[in-house]
């Protein structure tokens, strides 16, 4: 009787997913329209936030430095306290385009008691680029390429549209296996967090956005009295999208292929820590949170799998129908990460791996060394408040 009750419970809770919130599956929140013409367009400080990335913020540089953007942009480049040559490298990148002069490079001061390191530099890079009045501000990170019609699109939408906050969640690597298996289901998780069509209504407090591509009106950052504001927050894009939102501003959420991150995860380690770094943040330091979310992962992922094979046919076939359900609405992610198939019936393996990360995280928290970003335990300096 008991698996009866667990197995019928997992499939109404894949119903519930199917069809109660927002559709958040199908990912149908693209970055597809085509450009629209404005009859004047808006100036945009580009502002990135950079920590020993010279592997990458050359190429991040170079597609900011060639967007075919018909309004005024300047860039802002955060050097953050890196030892690697950032700064350098950025520098180079630009010297060879052709408008070099859009590249300021700000040299970061320490970190200042009561903000994370990302969002300390994030704000010296808005004060350098507030001096240009810009009516857009873009946040972008140093790894990430972007197409030349990217910053088009977005104002061209957020103009549009009336939009106060616009984001796109640019697309990761997926190709070693460990990113294989888990990367897809990072999108998907985030997703099911914060449903696109949720964060655009009105009507929902939902409020999401990807950190790595986040275009921001002047007047709705001031509106919400700067992003000094959130300089606690460790996963400070939805904390952005939530402020904006609370004071009244609108938002809009999507996928792209266009942007592409480059950096690479070889290693299940590298992307546990990835997890890590925020997953005991999302549950608000919360140990009843954290006990709740396992006991929950292991009812909506695990069980339907482990019950599939039991002997009672009214249990494996409910359990085998609720795990039909969970791999449906996962095909639309492995396809955007144009992956075969056969990975959509392996997400219960990822929700396992994403269990224990999230339990990681918790411990990490409890020791110190929370919110890990750039060799800074981010959490642990919050909580020192």
């Amino acid at each position: 009787m008991m698996s009866t009750i667990i197995a019928l419970l997992a499939l109404l809770v894949w119903v519930y997913l199917l069809l109660g919130r927002g559709r958040f599956w199908l990912g149908t929140e693209r970055d597809r329209a085509a450009l629209v013409p404005l009859s004047s367009w808006p100036s945009v400080a580009a502002v990135i936030p950079a920590r020993n990335e010279a592997a990458c913020v050359g190429k991040t540089i170079a597609s900011l430095m060639q967007q075919d953007f018909p309004g005024r942009l300047n860039i802002f480049l955060v050097d953050d306290d890196s030892d690697d040559g950032t700064a350098a490298v950025a520098r180079e990148a630009a010297s060879a385009a052709r408008d070099r002069h859009l590249l300021t490079v700000v040299t970061s001061r320490s970190v200042a008691p009561g903000w994370t390191g990302k969002l300390w530099a994030m704000k010296q890079g808005i004060e350098r680029g507030a001096e240009m009045a810009p009516e857009y501000f873009w946040f972008t990170d140093a790894d990430i390429v972007h197409a030349p019609d990217t910053l088009g699109r977005l104002v061209a939408r957020a103009e549009k549209e009336r939009l106060d906050l616009v984001s796109l969640m640019v697309r990761l690597q997926a190709k070693t296996f460990p990113e294989k298996l888990l990367i897809p289901p990072f999108l998907y998780f985030f997703l099911k967090l914060y449903p696109p069509k949720w964060t655009a209504s009105a009507k929902s407090r939902t409020a999401g956005a990807a950190g790595g591509c986040v275009l921001l009106r002047g007047s709705a950052l001031a509106r919400i009295g700067g992003i000094a504001a959130i300089r606690q927050e460790v996963i400070d894009d939805c904390a952005l999208a939530r402020a904006v939102k609370r004071s009244g501003g609108r938002l809009w959420m999507g996928l792209t292929r266009k942007s592409v991150s480059l950096r690479s995860y070889d290693t299940f380690a590298e992307i546990r820590d990835l997890i890590a770094r925020t997953a005991y943040t999302q549950l608000d330091y919360s140990a009843l949170l954290l006990l709740a979310t396992v006991v929950g992962m292991l009812l909506t992922y695990a069980l339907p799998v482990a019950l599939a094979f039991h002997t009672q046919p009214l249990v494996w076939r409910v359990s085998l129908a609720a795990w039909a359900l969970m791999t449906v609405t996962y095909l639309p992610t492995v396809r955007f990460y144009e992956l075969s198939p056969l990975w959509a019936p392996l997400l219960p393996i990822a929700a396992a791996f994403y269990s224990y990360a999230t339990v990681l995280s918790a411990v990490r928290y409890r020791f110190g060394r929370g919110g890990q970003w750039k060799g800074r335990a981010q959490a642990a300096a919050r909580t020192q408040l």
